[in-house]
């Protein structure tokens, strides 16, 4: 059930949709050229969890120039997948965000762009904005790879509610103090 042996060199990403339909984001790390890119940065391993979704990603081995896939449904837990994670993907749920900060994992959130009211990506954008993740959509997702530099994230404060108490009432039209 999903599982990638492990081994001292491994660097797996782990990709999750949570109980969600995120076919876009299933797509967008099946693709040949991020995985490509995956691989150019070191990562050898690729987990998808891919939730209710209809597409199926490509199981493969890792081969010259692109990376070991893996996927699967669902899970009771995805948090020892989160803990030995390199690289988390996820989508803009706050609960998988603030679980994969509150571990320290660096996070790419992919926003669901098929969403009518899109909340998330509110939340998404302004922790980018505070430097705690990146934050791309399913098209861009492979230029955030290529890109993305993990020395600049900030570790997210653990245990300080502030920031996102203050982001909830701005979203619900509250002033800031």
């Amino acid at each position: 059930m999903g599982e990638i042996e492990d081994s001292e060199n491994r660097r797996m990403v782990f990709v999750t949709v949570g109980t969600t339909l995120f076919d876009a984001l299933v797509r967008a790390v099946d693709t040949k050229e991020f995985k490509q890119e995956l691989f150019r940065k070191g990562y050898t391993h690729l987990l998808i969890q891919m939730g209710r979704g209809f597409y199926t990603p490509t199981k493969s081995e890792a081969e010259d120039g692109s990376v070991a896939v893996d996927y699967f449904t669902f899970s009771s837990s995805i948090a020892d997948h989160l803990r030995s994670a390199s690289l988390v993907i996820s989508h803009a749920g706050s609960g998988s965000i603030f679980e994969t900060l509150r571990l320290g994992k660096p996070l790419i959130v992919v926003v669901n762009e098929d969403l009518m009211d899109n909340h998330q990506s509110e939340l998404a954008e302004e922790l980018a904005e505070r430097k705690h993740l990146y934050c791309a959509r399913p098209r861009t997702l492979h230029r955030t790879i290529a890109d993305m530099d993990l020395a600049s994230l900030l570790p997210y404060p653990a245990g300080d509610a502030t920031p996102v108490a203050k982001l909830i009432n701005r979203f619900l039209g509250f002033p800031d103090d």
